[in-house]
């Protein structure tokens, strides 16, 4: 059986990076809900309960309400024009606008309509919070930072305004914030798992990885079918010198979704390093599978390379003939095995070894929240 390749000392030295490459991207937003106050009372209601003098107002008001909670946006938005028309006083209505512009991805007409509402009730937190939202979906960070900063001077218990501040933070590498507003809106709602997962990642970027890997196992309590907290936390494991750990992580994350890839492969990995080559080569050719399910045929066909390379080194060799002329010598010293370097990028060593690449990591969902 061939030499196999120290990973662990290369992994320690390497994957580190590429997981911060890997979860540095913002990934994915959702279209957020929007918020309310309590017992759904409107905005721009007055202490009487009157959202306007004007009767035919209010009813168009009214009638947008209605029809908004029922998602006919496009009456909705007439009704609310109409009333707006009539009374050009009624924020709430403005701030309906707003959520209806939002749904519709025209982000820049909802600032202008949250900005009117703040025009007309300045004192509201919720309006500065749809309206950092919706700079935040326009990649204006800088300002949704303000907007959310405002919010939580007026509501400091508004913990998705702590959760979005923390992701625009974090797009403006304000680590240190992003981390402070993240473990907020984790101390107003324990149950935010995108908080702990963006937390991990930032405590892992940061360096500090036992606190990133306890966030980690966080998310998986509050949602054990979340792929990337297995994928990630595995990873972590690896590199605190764990593979045990790490090996019962990645068939947890198989045993959640059996077209988990990156897990296939980390483990693959992991038990290739162990000595376990015959079971390696079939976790490796799954992952292999999975990533062509998955339309990634880069990464497949370097994995096949691998798988190609094992299945000869599982090979019976034959035994070499000798030459009864030659007098075996015994060498009195055997030279240690090269260990490839960084800079080795290549599949095999010069002994013809397998050299894998290090663990694969997936970025987190950093979701916009409501």
């Amino acid at each position: 059986m061939s030499k196999k390749f120290p990973f662990y000392q290369y992994l320690h030295r390497q994957v580190h990076l590429g997981f911060l490459l890997a979860t540095s991207t913002l990934l994915l937003t959702t279209i957020p809900t929007f918020t309310e106050l309590p017992g759904g009372k409107s905005l721009a209601q007055t202490q009487d309960g009157i959202v306007s003098q004007d009767l035919d107002a209010a009813m168009l008001f009214q009638m947008g309400v209605t029809r908004y909670q029922r998602q006919e946006y496009q009456e909705a938005e007439s009704a609310f024009r109409q009333a707006l028309r009539r009374d050009p006083g009624i924020g709430i209505a403005r701030k309906y606008l707003g959520n209806i512009l939002m749904e519709q991805n025209s982000f820049e007409l909802a600032v202008q309509e949250y900005t009117e509402a703040i025009r007309i009730n300045p004192n509201v937190a919720e309006l500065y919070y749809n309206l950092g939202l919706a700079l935040q979906k326009q990649d204006k960070q800088e300002e949704a930072i303000t907007a959310y900063r405002k919010a939580l001077s007026m509501n400091p218990r508004m913990a998705i305004a702590h959760y979005n501040l923390g992701l625009a933070l974090y797009e403006q590498e304000l680590r240190d914030e992003a981390i402070a507003a993240y473990q907020e809106a984790i101390n107003l709602d324990p149950k935010n798992v995108n908080a702990f997962l963006n937390l991990a990642v930032v405590l892992q970027q940061e360096g500090q990885i036992e606190t990133a890997i306890s966030n980690y196992r966080q998310v998986i309590a509050l949602d054990p079918e979340n792929t990337l907290a297995y994928n990630n936390l595995g990873a972590l494991l690896i590199i605190q010198d764990q593979p045990k750990e790490a090996i019962e992580i990645y068939q947890q994350a198989i045993n959640k979704n059996p077209k988990n890839a990156v897990a296939y492969y980390n483990l693959g990995v992991i038990l290739y390093n162990q000595g376990e080559l015959k079971l390696a080569n079939q976790i490796l050719k799954r992952a292999s599978k999975e990533y062509n399910a998955q339309g990634n045929t880069e990464q497949a066909a370097k994995i096949d390379e691998i798988t190609q390379k094992i299945s000869q080194d599982l090979e019976p060799k034959p035994e070499p003939k000798k030459d009864p002329t030659v007098t075996e010598i015994s060498p009195t010293e055997i030279a240690p095995a090269t260990i490839p370097t960084n800079e080795n990028d290549t599949d095999m060593n010069n002994n013809g070894d397998v050299i894998l690449p290090p663990p694969e990591t997936a970025a987190p969902i950093n979701s916009t929240e409501k």
